[in-house]
């Protein structure tokens, strides 16, 4: 066997490259159940609306206009990454944070009543939910490891909690606009509480709403790398999730990390609520339903081979395919089926365990046969 084959055999057995090769398998079969939806529905138009979903951005002829949609575009990816990261620190550390979504819903009332009824500047903003958020992830930690409760179940029940504080929250008049069940303008009522742009704005084609929390979304997702894979404490979240009973035995405080783990996983999607909504692209609408960011954000960690530099992909081709799709032609089809076909490519990311598991079986198989 030559050298180059040794090596190619060593690429194709290696866990980045199973992660990165499901993940596109993923992508393509919900590309594809997609697209036959489309054919279903309106055969004639269906490669179009696909190309359109798939383009996005280059949608657009000029140039200007392609700048600005891709800022868009990487604004609202900012918060499904930062929800994709809590998902990803928790699971880590081998606790499932179904509660993202609450936290983030949480993060989004602190963000708005700091800006609309304080007058705050952003900064402040920013840390009064990254706090508040923490010590609501902070509860179902607190529940799991000192009275044995499933996180899950707890996650569940703060989320809904939490949709309703946020709602009775806004209903102040000085917040809420309620003829039109939504917030005021962050840029109308204090403009201070926006996020800085620092001339970012400018190169997508003077985009408002690009802001510091882009460059601020990738250094987070560096460090929570950084931290998980080469710390101390990284090692022990870890080894607590994967045996609390060796780690409490080889004298780490399992409890202790278990709390700060849902700690620090609801501070981020805390601050995912923040650096979205303090940019004041859209704003809070009275809701009966969590928001599905955090749901959203599981497909995207998963999606991302559950490392924090993944999810920046995975988190900004679902953003992506989402704002492709509601550039569909509406004559040929409902206003819905964008969410349709963007939600059904989001489940099939899901799979992404599951094609890795296969081609690990695969490559064992042929292994064997040799």
């Amino acid at each position: 066997m030559t050298n180059k084959n040794i090596a190619f055999r060593k690429i194709i057995s290696s866990e980045s490259f199973k992660s990165i090769s499901s993940a596109i398998l993923c992508a393509l079969s919900g590309i594809l159940v997609g697209f036959i939806i489309l054919a279903i529905i309106n055969a004639e138009h269906a490669p179009k609306a696909m190309a359109t979903i798939l383009k996005n951005f280059f949608y657009y002829k000029k140039t200007n206009m392609k700048l600005f949609y891709l800022g868009s575009t990487l604004v609202k990816s900012v918060p499904l990454i930062l929800c994709a990261l809590s998902v990803l620190f928790a699971y880590k550390s081998g606790l499932f944070n179904i509660g993202v979504g609450g936290q983030y819903c949480l993060g989004i009332g602190i963000t708005l009543w700091c800006a609309l009824q304080w007058n705050l500047p952003w900064f402040v903003c920013i840390l009064m939910a990254v706090i508040v958020s923490a010590l609501w992830g902070a509860i179902s930690g607190v529940l799991k490891a000192f009275f044995n409760v499933n996180e899950v179940i707890a996650c569940i029940m703060m989320n809904w909690i939490s949709l309703y504080i946020v709602n009775i929250m806004m209903q102040k008049e000085s917040i809420m606009d309620v003829s039109k069940s939504e917030t005021f303008a962050i840029t109308a009522r204090s403009p201070a509480s926006l996020l800085p742009k620092l001339g970012l704005d400018r190169l997508f084609s003077n985009n408002q709403y690009v802001t510091i929390a882009i460059p601020l979304t990738i250094i987070i997702a560096v460090l929570i790398w950084v931290v998980l894979n080469k710390t101390t404490f990284g090692y022990e979240l870890k080894a607590t999730g994967l045996n609390k009973n060796a780690a409490k035995y080889a004298g780490m405080k399992d409890k202790c990390n278990i709390i700060i783990t849902m700690a620090i996983a609801g501070a981020l999607a805390g601050l995912a609520a923040s650096l979205f909504y303090l940019t004041d692209m859209q704003p809070w609408k009275t809701s009966s339903t969590v928001p599905a960011m955090g749901f959203n954000g599981i497909a995207v960690t998963f999606l991302g081979g559950l490392n924090p530099i993944g999810v920046l992909v995975a988190g900004y081709f679902i953003q992506h395919i989402t704002f492709g799709g509601s550039l569909i032609d509406m004559h040929y089809y409902n206003p819905q089926i964008a969410d349709l076909i963007s939600s059904i490519i989001i489940y099939a990311c899901g799979f992404v365990l599951f094609f890795k598991d296969m081609m690990a079986k695969i490559a064992s198989h042929k292994k064997e046969d040799k």
